[in-house]
C-alpha cells in the first residue's frame, strides 16, 4: 500500500491539471435561429406577420406584451415584429432574468424561460417547447438526423439518444 502511494506521489503532476473550460454546445445564432423557427416556423416574411395565442403574441420570436414591458427595450410593442428589434427585445429579457445562462449560451435555460416567464426553467411545462426548440436545434446541425428516409439502423441509433 506504501508503495503505491509513494509510486502515485511520484508520477502524479506537482499541480492538478486544470480542464479546458466547457464550450457551449450550440452558438447564441444558433439558439435564436431555432427559437424561431420554432416559434414562428420559419415563414417567408421572417416571422413579420406571424400572430399567435389568439393574436396575443407577435413577430417571429412570438412576444407577448409582458414579456416586451420586462426587457424595456425602447419602442413600441408593435415593433416586435420586426426580426432586429424582436432579437433585441428576446436577448434584453434574457439579459434581465437568465444572465448566467445567456452568457453560457444554456440553450435549455433560455428556451424554457423564453416560453416561461422569469422562473420557466423551473416549471414542467416549459420542457415540451424545449424539445421542440433542441430538435430544431439539432436538426439545424445535422438535416438528415430525423429524416424518414434513415435506414433502419441508424433510425435504431438515434432513438437511443434521447
Amino acid at each position: 500500500m506504501l508503495a503505491l502511494a509513494l509510486a502515485l506521489a511520484l508520477f502524479s503532476p506537482a499541480e492538478p491539471v486544470a480542464a479546458p473550460a466547457p464550450r457551449a454546445p450550440w452558438t447564441l445564432d444558433e439558439v435564436l435561429a431555432a427559437l424561431r423557427e420554432v416559434e414562428s416556423g420559419g415563414t417567408a416574411d421572417g416571422g413579420r406577420s406571424a400572430r399567435g395565442d389568439g393574436g396575443r403574441a407577435l413577430g417571429p420570436y412570438q412576444i407577448h406584451r409582458p414579456y416586451w414591458q420586462d426587457a424595456r427595450v425602447p419602442g413600441r410593442y408593435e415593433d416586435c415584429a420586426d426580426a432586429a428589434y424582436s432579437r433585441r427585445v428576446v436577448l434584453a429579457y434574457w439579459s434581465r432574468w437568465c444572465p448566467r445562462a445567456l452568457a453560457n449560451v444554456d440553450a435549455e435555460v433560455l428556451a424554457r424561460v423564453h416560453n416561461g416567464g422569469p422562473q420557466g426553467h423551473t416549471k414542467l411545462g416549459t420542457r415540451p417547447f424545449w424539445a421542440r426548440v433542441e430538435r430544431a436545434l439539432i436538426e439545424r446541425r445535422e438535416p438528415l438526423a430525423f429524416s424518414a428516409a434513415r435506414p433502419a439502423s441508424s433510425a435504431a441509433r438515434a432513438g437511443s439518444r434521447g
